[in-house]
């Protein structure tokens, strides 16, 4: 199959999102890129247990910055059904992929054995919308504890990998506590990206990366521990900001 991979929206939402009145303006950028008027959406909520109340709440807020039709794509209990949702992902414009539990997300989609074919739908050119955990389940890995009364039961866990990052969403409020475990438990020099409340990084077929909303923390894991290094922020003259490698 021929690479020609679509672009990757990476949204924090968190608080900010659940308080804004009238279109979100991320998901409006994201609504444009597809060239589609009122694109077609498929909804993977694994990470939610394809929880309706939740599905209804995102349905509304990407119908009110200008999306179509959004389709659950079932994979989560009795209705799961894995030839279905393939056919609802390929038919979309647009794959969301919700908030939620991101372990929980990865683990049925494994199950399911959808990982594979969500892979080669980003080849082939589908573009992709994460939103918090759902951003968290579209980069490389995350981290989940054994026991989360022990810190040193952290470990990490592989995701999708469609962006080939490390990444957390809207826990500037925390230090960033989680994605600082998973590069501490990652090679040296692995950087990690904290995108806040109310920004967005875009991960474009040429491998390179920016970002909408305002800045975006990035850390690095040096020999001697986790330290900040320079944030990225939105490029007013062009929307490709910084180079990355798979």
């Amino acid at each position: 199959m021929a690479d020609v991979r679509g672009p990757i929206f990476l949204i924090s939402g968190g608080q900010t999102m659940r308080k804004r009145e009238g279109p979100d303006p991320l998901l409006q950028v994201v609504i444009r890129r597809t060239g589609v008027r009122r694109p077609m959406i498929s909804y993977l909520g694994t990470a939610s247990g394809d929880d309706d109340t939740f599905r209804l709440w995102f349905t509304r807020l990407l119908q009110t910055a200008g999306a179509g039709e959004v389709t659950l794509v079932p994979l989560c209990g009795r209705r799961g059904d894995p030839e279905r949702a393939k056919a609802i992902l390929e038919a979309s414009d647009l794959v969301f992929v919700s908030g939620g539990d991101v372990k929980k997300g990865m683990r049925v989609l494994v199950e399911k054995k959808m990982t594979g074919f969500l892979r080669r739908l980003h080849w082939s050119g589908k573009l992709f919308l994460g939103v918090s955990a759902g951003s968290i389940m579209l980069a490389r890995k995350w981290v989940c504890w054994k026991d989360p009364h022990n810190d040193e039961s952290a470990e990490i866990f592989s995701c999708l990998g469609l962006a080939p990052i490390l990444c957390d969403t809207h826990g500037e409020g925390e230090g960033w506590v989680e994605l600082k475990t998973l590069l501490t438990l990652s090679p040296t020099d692995a950087v990690g990206y904290g995108i806040p409340s109310g920004t967005a990084i875009v991960v474009e077929p040429d491998r390179t990366l920016s970002v909408l909303g305002g800045e975006v923390d990035r850390f690095r894991r040096r020999t001697n521990g986790v330290v900040r290094i320079k944030g990225l922020v939105p490029d007013k003259n062009t929307r490709r900001s910084h180079r990355i490698g798979f």
